[in-house]
């Protein structure tokens, strides 16, 4: 076997010693003289400036934030004030169908938009509606008041409104006050009104008119005067001519106003032959819009 050998050992040469001496403090009069001010204030300044830049910067932020407006609640909304936010003069608001057809048309002389209860005011106001149907609507008042789509409209002051098909008599109620619905045909008073129809006339103290269902409801107390088809068609043709119509016989043809509580039906004239009947009777119209009595 063969003998492990050791490794070889390393050998530093010895270093020459080096002598130190320390040398006693310097007196303090001998120390380093204190930098000037600039200098010492442009080294504090390099030393904090990344820190006060940063203060600034959260300062400016903070007073930024305390004097943005927030947004307002629902709850903190002003109240809005009953007064007009457009007026128009001398207008005119036409609506078409879906087949491009005029379907309503309003003017007046001066309108009035509320936001708060989303009303329109008008002023000598003049409607134009054209039903399906066919049936043209005409009305005239000194102001109405209507809601947003027009759907709903009030007369005020000699209000007028005259309804005809073609080929029918044409329907004329006037009163101080009309409540008119146009979406559902109705019309609706609870003053004083007068109905025409052909040659027949009648005063009620109110009314309540479903075109769709052709009914007819008068408030009493109502009086009602009938003239017979004869006397209608010799009064047109009078007219036609240019003379004066010949006033109807007394009796049944020009009926005496009926007792309070009467009630009478603006309906078209009935065929000839009978004579119309008395006022203070009931009296049955045909086919256009029945009566009842609000009692």
């Amino acid at each position: 076997m063969n003998a492990v050998t050791p490794p070889p050992e390393l050998h530093l040469p010895d270093l020459p010693e080096v002598p130190v001496s320390l040398r006693p403090l310097a007196p303090p009069d001998q120390r380093r003289a204190p930098l000037p001010l600039g200098m010492r204030l442009r080294n504090w300044l390099s030393s904090y400036l990344p820190l006060l830049l940063m203060a600034l910067l959260a300062s400016s932020t903070w007073w930024l934030i305390k004097h943005t407006p927030t947004p307002q609640g629902p709850g903190a909304e002003a109240p809005v004030r009953h007064e007009p936010d457009y007026t128009m003069h001398n207008f005119n608001i036409t609506r078409f169908d879906t087949a491009g057809a005029l379907a309503l048309r309003i003017e007046g002389d001066v309108l009035r938009h509320y936001p708060d209860t989303d009303r329109i005011e008008i002023d000598s106001a003049r409607i134009h509606a054209v039903a399906p149907d066919g049936r043209v609507t005409n009305a005239i008042a000194q102001r109405a008041l209507a809601n947003g789509d027009a759907s709903e409209v009030q007369l005020f002051g000699g209000a007028q409104v005259i309804s005809q098909l073609q080929g029918e008599d044409a329907l004329q109620l006037d009163g101080e006050f009309l409540h008119a619905f146009l979406r559902f045909e109705r019309l609706r008073s609870h003053l004083p009104v007068r109905v025409r129809r052909g040659g027949d006339e009648t005063h009620a103290a109110g009314l309540d008119y479903d075109h769709l269902a052709q009914q007819l409801l008068l408030r009493g107390p109502v009086r009602s005067v009938f003239r017979p088809p004869a006397a209608q068609a010799a009064g047109g043709r009078a007219q036609a001519a240019g003379a004066r119509p010949r006033p109807a016989a007394t009796g049944p043809a020009s009926a005496r106003p009926a007792a309070s509580g009467a009630v009478a039906a603006a309906a078209p004239a009935v065929p000839a032959a009978p004579p119309a009947p008395p006022a203070h009777a009931a009296s049955t119209a045909s086919p256009a819009p029945r009566a009842k009595d609000s009692r």
